[in-house]
């Protein structure tokens, strides 16, 4: 997977945001509030120019998952819904969170800029500067009862280097002289079998492995079933359709792929056609061993609450254990996030 894995951009930053409020209780869908948050802050700093893209893309985004009462084929006459109400590839994943922090608690999640928007110079020109103006805002747009914003002080920022986290904001000050490079994620990393045996696969967000159209498609039904008090009619058990195999979270990533390696990869089979023959060999013997021996042996699914994006979560075990040559694949799979929705977290995992 080296021929993948050195062209890879790709900037991970640890996020921890101390609160100086008595009491602060983060919102429900902090990926949502994230986006929508900070993402209005970049937006109204930028020149005219700048803003007006930002603008643009959260509209059509808007317009696309926002207005639930609209007649489905007005979802299909989209045809440049964007990925993300974002003009950049980032992914806001929240780590787990409690429900209520108290005065000098930590609140810690990870940003990462991927494929073209993997640039240091994105993060301290857009994202820090919408952090501090989010830790000190007074905004009505945002002020709700032991809310976040304008509660919070940006404690720390650290950025991967292979398996290590280094210091970039230490007590609030940030270090002028580092320079996070889009490569430095995969130091140190082999991305090879360990030799562990895995079984089961614990989906930690959401997912949504339907076609963009689909997927956009279900999302509006689900709101509209919201919107008119009838959850018994949304799909609480999943079906066996949905229900994730290894081969296919595979091919999800070498889609997730084709947007973020540089250079013409518009198809998975362009992004197959970098791995050389012999590392491609054991991934097929694997996918027709699976096939013969089945996968699913048990799993526990449930319906993603309302209002948040994906589909479903929950863990799912294997018949025979997961094959060695997928467990390097499945690793980048995690860090990327794959399916819809990964600018929300969506799509990430753990093997066990």
């Amino acid at each position: 997977m080296s021929p993948i894995i050195e062209a890879l951009p790709l900037i991970r930053y640890l996020i921890v945001w101390r609160i100086n409020h008595t009491l602060v209780q983060p919102p429900d869908d902090l990926a949502s509030a994230l986006s929508t948050v900070l993402g209005t802050l970049i937006a109204e700093r930028l020149p005219s120019a700048e803003a007006r893209e930002w603008q643009k893309t959260r509209s059509v985004w808007e317009k696309a998952y926002g207005a639930a009462d609209a007649a489905p084929e007005d979802a299909f006459a989209l045809t440049a819904v964007p990925a993300s109400p974002w003009p950049l590839d980032v992914v806001l994943y929240p780590y787990p969170l409690k429900s209520s922090y108290g005065e000098g608690e930590k609140l810690v999640w990870e940003l990462k800029l991927c494929g073209t928007s993997a640039e240091h110079g994105v993060f301290l020109e857009y994202l820090l500067p919408a952090f501090e103006a989010a830790a000190l805002t007074t905004d009505s747009r945002w002020k709700v009862t032991n809310g976040l914003w304008g509660h919070f002080d940006i404690q720390a920022v650290y950025v991967a280097r292979g398996l290590q986290w280094e210091p970039l904001v230490t007590d609030g000050k940030l270090d002028l002289n580092y320079r996070a490079t889009p490569t430095q994620w995969a130091e140190g990393r082999t991305f090879e079998a360990s030799g562990q045996s895995f079984r089961r696969l614990t989906w930690v967000t959401p997912f949504d492995f339907a076609a963009p159209a689909t997927a956009l498609y279900l999302r509006r039904e689900q709101q509209k079933q919201e919107q008119r008090r009838k959850r018994q009619h949304q799909q609480t058990k999943i079906s066996e359709s949905d229900m994730p195999t290894l081969e296919g979270i595979i091919h999800a990533l070498m889609l997730r792929l084709t947007t973020l390696l540089p250079g013409q990869y518009a198809t998975e089979e362009a992004v197959w056609a970098l791995l050389p023959n012999e590392m491609q060999a054991p991934l097929w013997e694997a996918f027709n061993a699976l096939q013969q021996a089945g996968q699913h042996r048990q799993h526990e699914m449930h319906a993603v609450p309302k209002g948040h994006w994906g589909r479903w979560i929950g863990w799912q075990t294997f018949a025979t254990p997961i094959p060695e040559a997928l467990i390097p694949y499945l690793e980048l799979a995690s860090i990327l996030h794959v399916g819809n929705y990964t600018h929300f977290g969506c799509g990430t995992f753990t093997l066990g």
